[in-house]
């Protein structure tokens, strides 16, 4: 494998973009306050961006900045300046959609230009007049197959191929559904989907108005727009041998610690497929990838046309472990200060992720509120708390807790642990 193959994980917030480059991307993508496709994520002011920047240039790695909108008029008259701030920051790539916007960029600037997935690239001649107006890298539409990227791959192999390898799938082409502004007001196109696509659907006949038919797939009733979420990593070695230049994990929006897990795993399946053996991916993945949130999953287009099993049929999401909060400040005296995003109570059993070294579980003993010292029984979400840990920790260690079982009847079973943990590190 060619070591130019990156990986690029997803950057909701300035914590997120940190937690990506520490647990292994090489690059990380994030959107400004307007013109990207997540307008609900927390996104980045244009201090922030300036941040991000000197933040990821300092350790080596890259930053692509999303302008993927389909611009209204109204937008465009601020676009020019927002580009030449992103110019003056030497961000390394922008990511368009809209050939209006790929336009200002290269009127306003010398950034490098990635084709965004919502622009639905399926064949070697669309990627090929994308090059022509200045494209250097293609993210390509997630309804490809394995052989369709490397014939696309075979005419054009001065162009980068970029491909989604985890996370989320839409039901649409590459994004384009009108289920959600028709619903709920929310466009899709402009970044603020309902995900109108999971919810149950029932029948009405034309002739019978107010009478709901029920529709059934099976006992959990229908969800027939519902798409399972990706997951590549058994077969990453076959991505990356059809001549892609970069692998993109979805998830500006997710917790950190998906960001952090996946983007770990999948690093490590990069690199496995460095090796000289027949790659084979580590049983102990799949395990830590099922262990986040998620709605089942499926390998996608990859290997050709889906089959019924890439829908959810079930509904709803299951997960084996929650997030309950990331390490901000830690000592070694087996202390550490903890941002709680879930509700923590002396007797929880939780584990602390590191990116490489064993997963360590155990028991809440004690812990005080930093604003006073106060002991503590519960730890609600927002907080910043005091708590004993039995190790030196880090900031940006992530801290999850197990899912009750009864809680999450379809997960999958749980790492085996001895103490102190069991390794995430391949």
């Amino acid at each position: 494998m060619s070591p130019e193959v990156e990986l690029v994980a997803p950057a909701g917030s300035m914590d997120k973009l940190k937690v990506a480059l520490r647990y292994g991307a090489d690059a990380v993508y994030l959107g400004g306050r307007s013109f990207n496709l997540r307008a609900r994520s927390s996104n980045f002011s244009l201090a922030q961006l300036e941040e991000a920047a000197d933040y990821v240039h300092a350790q080596g790695k890259r930053i692509f900045v999303a302008l993927n909108i389909l611009a209204h008029a109204r937008e465009l008259k601020a676009l020019p300046a927002f580009i030449k701030h992103l110019d003056r920051l030497a961000v390394d790539g922008v990511i368009v959609s809209d050939l209006g916007v790929l336009d200002l960029v290269r009127e306003h600037s010398s950034l490098a230009i990635h084709v965004s997935t919502q622009a639905s690239v399926t064949n070697w001649r669309s990627a090929r007049m994308w090059q022509r107006l200045g494209a250097k890298r293609c993210v390509l539409a997630r309804e490809l197959s394995l052989k369709e990227i490397r014939t696309i791959k075979d005419h054009l192999p001065d162009l980068e191929l970029e491909v989604f390898v985890h996370g989320a799938m839409c039901m649409t082409y590459s994004g384009r559904c009108n289920l959600s502004s028709y619903f709920a007001d929310r466009d899709g196109n402009r970044g603020a989907c309902s995900n109108t696509c999971r919810w149950q659907y029932h029948l009405v006949e034309e002739q019978r108005p107010g009478e709901y038919f029920p529709v059934y797939e099976d006992d959990s009733g229908s969800y027939i727009y519902n798409s399972k979420d990706l997951c590549t990593i058994e077969f990453l070695d076959k991505i990356i041998a059809a001549g892609v230049s970069a692998l993109k994990i979805e998830g500006r929006m997710k917790s950190l610690l998906y960001c952090g897990v996946t983007t770990h795993i999948y690093r490590a399946g990069r690199d496995r497929c460095r090796q000289a053996e027949p790659y084979r991916a580590d049983p102990d993945w799949l395990v830590q990838l099922r262990s986040l949130s998620h709605r089942g999953y499926t390998g996608g287009f990859f290997h050709g046309k889906l089959d019924r099993d890439f829908q959810n049929r079930a509904g709803g999401y299951s997960a084996t472990h929650k997030y309950v909060g990331y390490v901000k400040s830690g000592t070694a005296d087996g202390v550490a200060s903890i941002t709680v995003h879930e509700k923590i109570a002396r007797g929880d059993r939780l584990e602390i992720i590191k990116p490489h070294e064993a997963i360590t579980a155990f028991t809440v003993t004690a812990m005080w509120n930093t604003a006073d010292d106060a002991p503590l029984d519960i730890a609600q979400p927002n907080m910043e708390i005091k708590l004993q840990v039995p190790l030196a920790c880090e900031p940006l260690d992530l801290v999850r807790k197990e899912i009750s079982p009864h809680t999450s009847p379809s997960s999958s079973p749980t790492l085996p642990y001895s103490e102190p943990g069991q390794s995430l590190s391949p």
